[in-house]
C-alpha cells in the first residue's frame, strides 16, 4: 500500500502501533513508516524505524519477514551514503530469504546495486528474481523489476532492450492499483523518450508524472534530476539549473537521501556548465565528487569529474596533467559501458589540441570519432565534431567541412523533431562548434562563396519552417484565456496603485502551464533538403541590389558583399566593440525619445559612424547606389541601421538570414487584399494614425476599442494583405514568447501569433521595442517579429527603441501614402523619414525603426 497510496498507508501504519500489535506485525509498521520516510521524508527517522523493523522480525523469528525489512534497510543505508553497511544488509538479506521474499530481496539488491553505478551485478540480480516472480505470478514486483531492469539497459544505453521492458511492465501496471508505482512508470517512459532522442515526447510524460506525483503529496527527487537532463539537452540550462538548486533546498530541509542530493549536485554542476556559469559549475561539481567518493559510487563519481575537468576548461585551465586526467576519466567510463565516454574522449582532445599535443589528441579524437555512426543524435554529433578536429589538425579543409556538414545534418534531423520554435532555436546551441569550424574552414579557404554557405548553414534555422501550430487543446485555449484576464487584471491594478503579487503569481503559473503544454508539441515538419543557393541569391539581387551578410569569426566582423554575381568579403571591427557601441545608441534614442534631449543628438551620430566603422568597415564604400538588405548575427539585433551614415538614405530592410530574405522575395500576397488596422488601449495618441488610416484604405477592417480583443484580432489577421497594429509592445527578456502587445482584453503574446495558418503578408507595428529579440541558441532570434517571418509574412516593420508616441504618428501616416502608392516598405520607410520634421525627436524616431523581410 506505501506505493498504492502513500500517505494512507503511513496513517495505517501508525494506527497499528498505537493498537499494541504483536511483533509480527509491529515489524510491518515500522517497516512501511521507515519506506515511506526513506522515499519522502528524513533518511534519520527512517533508520530508526527500519531498523526497530528488523529487530521485530527477528523476535518473531521469521526468517522470510528479517528478510525482507534487511532488504527495505540496506537501500535507506545506501541512500544515506552508507554503502558499506547497506550491501551488507542486503546480503544478509538475501542468505535469510527464501523463494518468493528471496526474489524480491534480489531486486531491492539490484535496485541498490543500479544506484551504485554498478550495472553488471544489477542486471544478474534482476534476471534472476524475475523468473521467481513470475512463476509466483507477483504482478506487482514483477512490473518493479521489468521498469528496473529497464532503466539499467538504459543507463548503458541499451535503448531497444529498455523499451521492450518498459512496454512489458506498463501491460502489468494497467492492472494493478499501484498509483506512485504507475506514475514511476510514466517518469521511466519519459526518460527512454528522452535516450531515444524524442524530447517533446520526454517533456510531456515527465511533466504527467509528476501530475501524479502531485495527486499523491510525494516529493520527486529522481523526477527533478531527469527532467534536468531533458531541459539541457533542449537547451533550457538555466531552467535546469534553477530546478536542480530548489530540489536541492528541499532536499536538505527534509534531511533526505544524501544519494539523491549527490544526482542533484551533478545535474546542476552540469546545467551551470550549460549556462555559461563555470565557477558554479566547478564548485556544484566538486562536491558531487565528494559526496559519491563517499558513497563509493565509482560510476557516478566518474561522471562528476567529467563535468568537473568541463568546467575547468571552461573557466580557462589547460595542462598536460588536465589532458591525463581526461584521458584517465574517459578510460573508466569507457569501462563501465558509459554513454558519456566518447564526451570524455573528445574533451581531452581538445585540451590536447590547445597544447600542440596532436599525436595525443589525434589518439583521443579518434576514440570519440567512432561515436559519428551510432547512437542517439548528440552522441552521433560528438563524433563528428572529433572527426572534424581531426580533419583540422590535420590541415584537410574538405575533411572539416565533410564532417561538420555530416555533423549538422544529424543535427537538423533532430530539430525538426521539436514542434516549438523555442526549442528549435535553442537545439542550435548543440551546432554551435561545428558551424564555426566550418567556416573558420571556407575562410582559410579564401573563398568568400563558400564563407556565405556555412554563414547561412548555421543562421536562424529556426525561421526556415513554421513552428508546428498548436492542437486544438481546449486546456491550452483555457489558459491562454485565463492568462490574458489576469494579465489585463494585474495592469489595471498597477495603474491603480493596489497591490498585486496574488494575481503576479497567478500570471506565471499561466505562463508555465502554457510553456509546457507547447514545449510538448512535435515537429511535423520534415526537413526539405533544402540548402542554402548562392547563385540563386546573386540572381534574385541583380545588379542593383547589395546584400551584407554579417559573420563572426574568432569576435571579428566579417561583411559578406553579395551582388552584382558575386561575393565579396572585407573585414570590420570587433563584434564586442559594436556590441558597447550598440548599447550607447540605444540609450542615446531613449534619451531623444522625449523632448528636451536635443543636445544628444550629435552624440548619437557620431555613435553612428562609429558603428559603421565597426560593421562594415570598408565594405560601406561599395555598397553602390541601390538597395541594401543587412544580415547581422544574433547579437546585433538591436542596431538601428538607419542611423548608419552609409545606409541613413538608402531603401535598407533586415533579414535574420539570406535564406529567409530569398522566402520573403518569393513569397506572394494572399488573395482578397484585406487590411486590418488595430488601435489598442492606453497609447499617449490614443493610436491617433488609425482613423487617418481608416479613411486612406477604404473597406478596411478596423477594431478598436472594445472590438480589439485578442480572438477577434487574431480571426483578422489570418490571411491579411496588411495589417497595422498601434498598441503598447512589452518585450520580454526572461520569456521572449511572452513579449506582447497589449489590446483590449489583455496581451496578445507569441504563442497567439503561432496559432495562425497564416500571418498577414505585410505587417506594420507601430509601438515600442517589437523588433526587440533574445539572442539563443548558435544564432538565432526569438520575438515578436521572427514569430511572424516563418508564417507567411514577408515584410515587418517594428522598432528596436523605445519611441515618442507622438512621432510616431506623422512616420506612420507618410509610411501609408508611400505603400499606397506601390512602394515596399523598405522604400516607403526611407521617404518616411526623409518626409518628417528634421528635429531631433522625429530623426530618432525614424532611425528607431526598421523595414524587416522583402515585401
Amino acid at each position: 500500500m506505501v506505493f498504492a497510496a502513500p500517505n494512507d498507508a503511513l496513517a495505517r501504519a501508525e494506527g497499528v502501533l498505537d493498537a499494541d500489535p504483536t511483533p509480527l506485525h509491529a515489524s510491518v509498521a515500522h517497516q512501511v513508516i521507515g519506506i515511506w520516510q526513506r522515499d519522502w521524508g528524513d533518511m534519520r527517522i527512517a533508520l530508526y524505524h527500519l531498523r526497530r523493523a528488523r529487530d521485530l522480525a527477528a523476535r518473531a523469528e521469521s526468517a522470510d519477514r528479517e528478510a525482507d525489512v534487511l532488504a527495505a534497510l540496506g537501500v535507506a543505508l545506501v541512500h544515506a551514503g552508507r554503502t558499506q553497511q547497506g550491501l551488507a544488509a542486503l546480503e544478509r538479506g538475501v542468505e535469510r530469504g527464501s523463494g518468493h521474499t528471496r526474489a524480491r530481496v534480489l531486486f531491492r539488491r539490484a535496485y541498490a546495486r543500479w544506484v551504485l553505478g554498478h550495472h553488471r551485478e544489477a542486471l544478474e540480480d534482476v534476471r534472476k528474481a524475475i523468473p521467481v516472480l513470475r512463476q509466483m505470478e507477483d504482478v506487482i514486483w514483477t512490473a518493479r523489476a521489468l521498469t528496473l531492469r529497464a532503466t539499467v539497459h538504459l543507463a548503458v544505453g541499451a535503448v531497444d532492450r529498455a523499451d521492450a521492458d518498459f512496454t512489458a511492465a506498463e501491460a502489468l501496471w494497467d492492472t494493478t492499483g499501484q498509483e506512485h508505482d504507475k506514475a514511476d512508470a510514466v517518469e521511466s517512459r519519459g526518460l527512454a523518450a528522452f535516450r531515444s532522442g524524442d524530447i517533446p515526447a520526454a517533456l510531456r510524460l515527465l511533466d504527467e508524472a509528476e501530475e501524479r506525483y502531485a495527486k499523491l503529496g510525494t516529493p520527486t527527487f529522481m523526477l527533478n534530476i531527469r527532467r534536468c537532463e531533458v531541459l539541457m539537452a533542449a537547451g533550457l540550462a538555466r531552467e535546469a539549473l534553477t530546478e536542480a538548486d530548489a530540489a536541492i533546498a528541499v532536499l536538505d530541509g527534509i534531511g533526505g537521501q544524501s544519494t539523491r542530493k549527490a544526482e542533484l549536485l551533478l545535474a546542476a554542476a552540469r546545467a551551470a556548465r550549460l549556462a555559461g556559469e563555470a565557477h558554479t559549475a566547478i564548485a556544484r561539481a566538486d562536491m558531487a565528487v565528494r559526496l559519491f567518493a563517499g558513497q563509493r559510487r565509482g560510476w557516478w563519481e566518474t561522471h562528476a569529474r567529467l563535468v568537473l575537468i568541463e568546467a575547468r576548461v571552461a573557466a580557462g585551465r589547460s595542462s598536460g596533467r588536465l589532458v591525463a586526467d581526461t584521458a584517465a576519466v574517459a578510460e573508466r567510463l569507457a569501462s563501465f559501458g558509459a554513454p558519456a565516454a566518447p564526451e570524455a574522449s573528445l574533451l581531452a582532445g581538445r585540451i590536447a589540441l590547445g597544447l600542440g599535443w596532436r599525436a595525443d589528441a589525434e589518439q583521443h579524437l579518434a576514440v570519440a570519432a567512432r561515436s559519428r555512426r551510432s547512437g542517439p543524435p548528440l552522441a552521433r554529433m560528438t563524433g563528428w565534431a572529433a572527426q572534424a578536429l581531426r580533419a583540422q589538425a590535420a590541415g584537410s579543409g574538405r575533411g572539416v567541412l565533410e564532417a561538420c556538414r555530416r555533423g549538422l545534418d544529424v543535427l537538423d534531423a533532430h530539430r525538426m523533431t521539436l514542434g516549438a520554435s523555442e526549442l528549435r532555436a535553442r537545439a542550435t546551441e548543440q551546432g554551435a562548434e561545428l558551424a564555426a569550424l566550418a567556416q573558420q574552414a571556407s575562410l582559410d579557404s579564401g573563398s568568400p562563396r563558400r564563407l556565405l554557405v556555412w554563414s547561412e548553414r548555421w543562421r536562424a534555422t529556426a525561421l526556415s519552417t513554421p513552428p508546428t501550430r498548436p492542437p486544438a487543446d481546449p486546456e491550452l485555449q483555457s489558459n491562454l484565456t485565463a492568462f490574458r484576464e489576469i494579465a489585463a487584471r494585474a495592469e489595471a491594478a498597477r495603474m491603480e496603485a493596489r497591490p498585486v503579487p496574488a494575481l503576479e503569481r497567478e500570471q506565471r503559473r499561466l505562463e508555465r502551464e502554457i510553456r509546457s503544454r507547447t514545449l510538448h508539441m512535435r515537429g511535423d515538419t520534415p526537413g526539405d533538403g533544402h540548402r542554402f543557393d548562392p547563385g540563386r541569391l546573386l540572381e534574385r539581387l541583380g545588379d542593383d541590389v547589395r546584400l551584407a551578410e554579417l559573420a563572426v569569426l574568432d569576435g571579428r566582423v566579417q561583411v559578406l558583399l553579395c551582388g552584382q554575381g558575386r561575393v565579396r568579403r572585407y573585414e570590420a571591427g570587433l563584434l564586442a566593440d559594436a556590441e558597447r557601441e550598440a548599447e550607447h545608441v540605444q540609450a542615446g534614442l531613449r534619451r531623444l525619445a522625449h523632448p528636451g534631449a536635443e543636445g544628444r543628438l550629435p552624440v548619437v551620430e557620431a555613435a553612428g559612424r562609429r558603428l559603421e566603422e565597426l560593421l562594415l568597415g570598408p565594405a560601406a564604400a561599395h555598397l553602390g547606389d541601390g538597395p541594401v538588405v543587412v544580415v547581422p548575427p544574433g547579437r546585433l539585433h538591436r542596431v538601428p541601421w538607419a542611423l548608419l551614415p552609409s545606409l541613413r538614405e538608402r531603401v535598407l530592410s533586415v533579414s535574420p538570414s539570406a535564406s529567409s530574405w530569398l522566402r520573403a522575395r518569393e513569397t506572394e500576397p494572399p488573395p482578397g487584399g484585406r487590411h486590418v488596422l488595430v488601435r489598442g488601449p492606453g497609447l499617449a495618441t490614443g493610436g491617433a494614425e488609425v482613423p487617418h488610416l481608416a479613411g486612406r484604405y477604404g473597406g478596411s477592417v478596423v477594431l478598436e476599442y472594445a472590438d480589439a480583443r485578442v480572438p477577434r484580432v487574431l480571426e483578422e489577421l489570418d490571411g491579411a494583405e496588411l495589417a497595422h497594429i498601434a498598441a503598447h509592445g512589452t518585450f520580454r527578456a526572461d520569456s521572449p514568447l511572452f513579449s506582447d502587445l497589449r489590446m483590449a482584453d489583455g496581451p496578445l503574446i507569441v504563442h497567439d501569433f503561432e496559432r495562425l495558418d497564416r500571418s498577414p503578408y505585410r505587417i506594420i507595428l507601430s509601438c515600442c521595442d517589437t523588433a526587440r529579440f533574445a539572442s539563443v541558441g548558435a544564432d538565432e532570434l526569438l520575438g515578436l517579429v521572427t514569430a511572424l517571418l516563418p508564417l507567411g509574412t514577408a515584410g515587418v516593420v517594428a522598432s528596436s527603441a523605445p519611441v515618442n508616441d507622438a512621432a510616431v504618428v506623422p512616420l506612420m501616416l507618410a509610411l501609408h501614402k508611400g505603400l499606397s502608392q506601390g512602394l515596399s516598405l523598405a522604400e516607403a520607410l526611407r521617404d518616411a523619414r526623409a518626409a518628417l520634421p528634421g528635429d531631433a525627436l522625429h530623426q530618432a524616431t525614424g532611425w528607431a525603426f526598421s523595414a524587416f523581410g522583402a515585401a
